[in-house]
């Protein structure tokens, strides 16, 4: 049977446009503060999850809310199942967008929002191409399932709560990355750096970095009690200028606050992105500092100003299938009660982890500095011979004319949390990485293509 998949998702552009956009308005940041039982992430994330599950019912698909932790939209029959994750969390905007995050704005054939790329368009292109497939009729020996988690920017509960109470499809994808396909993701491993408290005097009053470990942070702020005040704010506004930077200082009871802006990126490549936090530090261990302040900064300048591949501390290492091992360094807290140092490790498929691990922790042990693990998932990998790879490949290689290579990543999927999954889109190659950056956009030409795609291999899956 010869479909023209183009022209099908064609015919749906405006109503895909209308229910993209419409998701992207609801501010779907984790709100741990505001969550309920229904709601366990919070409030927008549940209107999030409602919403698309609503899209689903008004359009004949079978849904489930499984607990606001995730949910589904199915159709097809038979005995085996076909996966495909997508999320509708997103993480917190930042600053320095040029229109409202959450308008969803239409702009030079784009729609910039939080979330366009990551993941809120990419999952609604996958569900319009259910639906090309559903109101054809096409026959299905496989059940076809949407699965939508609601945590994937944290801490991955949705999914670890969903596939407790869920079948495990037999394969499928994550709509959320890069074409062609992923079939390799790196380990990842969110961890804090925790300082000892010390009573003694310092001249750092407070230090503060970051919202998310996954995120470079593109504010940082501290405030610093020393005499040569004025001193200090010029040499701080020379800084600025070399290393072409914004901030600004100002005089306060306390002493001097000090404000530095730096860029956001997603902290599966650091290098992209420009680390407010570590640029301050590296300012403020200029300044010679007194106390544990000190060895706060100077920790923060030595091992991670200029390195976020672990090479002052023993841990870089590189390999084919995946690249290097990456350090963000997301989250940096310093005050009377609490010093942390909050890191996004990114690891290769074949480094191991328990190693690295000891190695981190022989490198710090003498500073009286402890580390505190709080999320790890392994690496995942497809072999390209596998059934799901050879399809997606055609797919693609059918719709697009270029070739179908595979990819590793740093970033992860759910992809990982299938027996058998890769990631699969929606970013084209040649475009932007705006993924967690100010003016996250989609491209409209970008998101009518990957429902295409996403529709053919869909059919192609469980046909």
């Amino acid at each position: 049977m010869m479909i023209n998949w183009k022209r099908e998702i064609e015919l749906r552009k405006e109503a895909l446009i209308v229910d993209t956009c419409g998701l992207l308005k609801i501010k779907s940041v984790l709100d741990e503060e505001g969550a309920t039982t229904e709601a366990p992430f919070g409030l927008a994330i549940n209107e999030a999850l409602q919403f698309i599950l609503q899209k689903g019912e008004q359009s004949g698909f079978d849904t489930k809310n499984v607990d606001g932790f995730a949910g589904h939209i199915e159709f097809g029959k038979g005995e085996e199942l076909i996966g495909i994750l997508g999320h509708i969390d997103v993480v917190p905007e930042g600053d320095g967008w040029s229109s409202d995050p959450y308008s969803a704005e239409i702009r030079d054939g784009k729609i910039f929002a939080r979330g366009a790329i990551d993941d809120k368009g990419p999952t609604m292109a996958a569900f319009y191409g259910m639906k090309i497939i559903k109101e054809l009729g096409l026959p299905l020996s496989k059940r076809v399932r949407l699965i939508i988690g609601a945590d994937e920017e944290s801490q991955w509960r949705c999914v670890d709560h969903y596939f407790q109470k869920e079948e495990m499809p037999i394969m499928g994808f994550a709509p959320d990355a890069d074409f062609p396909i992923i079939n390799a993701e790196k380990g990842i491993c969110d961890m804090e750096l925790v300082f000892p408290i010390s009573s003694e005097e310092t001249s750092l009053i407070s230090f503060q970095a970051g919202r998310r470990l996954n995120m470079v942070p593109d504010l940082a702020t501290a405030v610093v009690n020393i005499e040569e005040k004025e001193e200090v704010i010029h040499e701080f506004q020379l800084f600025l200028d070399r290393y072409d930077l914004v901030g600004e200082t100002t005089i306060e009871e306390k002493g001097i606050s000090f404000k530095l802006f730096g860029i956001s990126a997603h902290g599966m490549e650091p290098n992209k992105g420009r680390n407010a936090g570590i640029y301050l530090a590296h300012f403020l261990k200029t300044i010679k500092l007194k106390g544990s302040g000190s060895e706060f900064v100077a920790f923060v300048d030595n091992h991670f100003y200029d390195d976020s591949r672990g090479l002052t501390l023993g841990l870089n290492y590189e390999d084919e299938q995946t690249g290097p091992l990456t350090i963000n360094v997301g989250t940096l807290h310093f005050d009377e009660s609490r010093r942390t140092i909050g890191l996004n490790l990114r690891y290769p498929v074949t480094y191991n982890f328990e190693d690295g691990l000891r190695t981190l922790e022989a490198a710090i042990a003498e500073s009286g500095i402890v580390v505190d693990l709080k999320t790890h998932a392994k690496p995942h990998y497809v072999k390209a011979d596998h059934p799901l790879i050879q399809i997606l490949q055609k797919v693609y290689e059918r719709q697009t004319g270029e070739v179908a290579t595979l990819l590793s990543t740093g970033g992860g999927t759910y992809a990982r949390s299938l027996q058998a999954g890769v990631a699969f889109g929606a970013l084209f190659p040649g475009r932007p990485e705006l993924a967690h950056q100010k003016d996250e956009y989609i491209d409209i030409e970008d998101l009518l293509k990957a429902a295409s795609i996403y529709a053919e291999a869909i059919y192609e899956l469980a046909k």
